[in-house]
């Protein structure tokens, strides 16, 4: 053979009768060989650990890779014994009674509605996450409270499709009040994916199953007051634009709006948007002004009374929850099947939006005043200029199509609303011995 050839072509077949020359070249070659198996091998095990911390959650609920989706978790869910408690919790008990899955059912307006709904003897079921946007206690005494009456609220996520279509194999749901989304102006600032995860993505997530549910749902949705962005003409009616908004979750509502339009164009589902006007009351949310006012006016601490330019007035269409209520039970009533089938559309379905307010704006001010009779307490007010952070100068609804279409009529005034809510507030944090934020 040459003596030019390869010294790897002098390895022979039969292993055990090579006898390596103690060359340099060939010792450093081959300890470099070593070295570089041992990385390949260190690589596909570092590779494999991160295979398997991925992988090892069930398909049906994985965990979030964005810090911002703050509201996935992974739930347990599913089984004889859950699926039994579904059914038993939507099951109607009474005539021409309907079949309602609530989500966000363990928030604010959630609660308040499940409980009516299951009170005239329809069948209820609530979902929710429980996030901790605010205190999750608060939320979990909610639950508790719904649970007495009969209601099961099933712990998971809208965004989780695996879980509302397993819903809505175990329960053929004759509506859908569709309650959760990610609340707040200012939070937007701090956490804009939250904003974006819970209204939009959560919507559409929803929207998806339903279009594919036969039957298809009729589905009543909480849209906003703050839709009407920096509209400077008073009251506020449906037919105004719509397309200033002031604040990401005021545009995040804006497009749930325009989510639902296309759904109804393109599917024939039956949806209702209900734009909320500054809803208060008992098991109201703490970071609305009037629950850390009281919050802050009995622990002696200053409070933010925002003025508008030139001193102008900040006011606000409060709205009791009763009153709120009895707006999305008429909502659901009166809502008309969905047309489509199978995700198919076969007819013309309604696409409706309200307002639901009081017609009786209140300065901020105004509000403080009637906290401090009702709590005995003088504030310590701290006045400050509006911020640029998404927050409005004033809202005012005009619901004469509610009135006309709903039968809607608010009758609780600020005033008699607030007497209930502290009534709530000092029973629930005082008479229970809790902390209030």
């Amino acid at each position: 053979m040459s003596k030019q050839m390869s010294h790897l072509d002098d390895i022979p077949s039969t292993p055990g009768k090579f006898k390596m020359e103690k060359s340099p070249f060939v010792h450093n070659r081959l300890r470099w060989h070593s070295s570089l198996a041992k990385l390949t091998f260190w690589s596909f095990i570092f590779l494999g650990l991160i295979l398997i911390f991925f992988f090892r959650s069930p398909s049906s609920n994985p965990l979030p890779q964005d810090p911002s989706r703050r509201s996935l978790r992974t739930y347990n869910w599913g089984g004889p014994a859950w699926e039994k408690r579904v059914r038993s919790s939507a099951c109607v008990r009474s005539h021409n009674g309907i079949s309602v899955l609530v989500t966000g059912a363990a928030g604010f307006v959630g609660t308040h509605v499940s409980a009516a709904l299951k009170r005239r003897g329809d069948g209820v079921l609530g979902l929710d996450n429980f996030n901790d946007y605010y205190d999750p206690s608060l939320k979990r005494a909610r639950q508790a409270l719904l649970e007495r009456s009969g209601v099961f609220i099933v712990e998971g996520d809208i965004n989780d499709s695996a879980l509302l279509r397993k819903l809505f194999e175990v329960v053929a749901f004759t509506h859908v009040m569709h309650l959760a989304a990610q609340a707040g102006v200012r939070y937007a600032m701090e956490n804009p994916g939250s904003y974006v995860h819970s209204n939009i993505a959560g919507l559409v997530s929803l929207l998806e199953v339903c279009k594919s549910a036969n039957p298809q749902p009729a589905i009543v949705w909480a849209s906003s007051s703050s839709v009407y962005g920096l509209n400077t003409k008073v009251p506020f009616s449906e037919k105004d634009r719509t397309d200033q908004p002031a604040s990401l979750y005021a545009a995040t509502k804006k497009a749930g709006e325009e989510i639902a339009h296309t759904y109804n164009h393109i599917y024939g589902l039956s949806l209702t948007g209900l734009r909320f006007f500054t809803v208060y009351g008992p098991w109201g949310r703490p970071d609305m002004a009037y629950f850390f006012f009281t919050r802050d006016i009995l622990k002696g601490k200053s409070i933010p009374i925002f003025e508008a330019a030139n001193h102008g007035t900040v006011a606000r269409d409060f709205t009791y929850i009763d009153d709120i209520v009895k707006g999305c039970l008429a909502a659901l009533d009166t809502a008309e099947k969905s047309t489509g089938s199978g995700g198919k559309k076969k007819g013309p379905a309604p696409l409706r939006v309200y307002n639901l307010g009081n017609t009786s704006p209140v300065p901020v001010s105004d509000l403080v005043s009637i906290l401090e009779r009702l709590l005995k307490v003088n504030a310590k007010r701290d006045i400050m200029k509006l911020p640029r952070n998404g927050d409005v100068q004033f809202t005012h609804a005009n619901i004469s199509l509610a009135q006309r279409e709903l039968g809607y009529k608010p009758s609780t005034d600020l005033q008699t609303g607030l007497k209930k809510f502290v009534r709530w507030y000092l029973g629930y944090y005082n008479g229970g011995k809790k902390a209030a934020g």
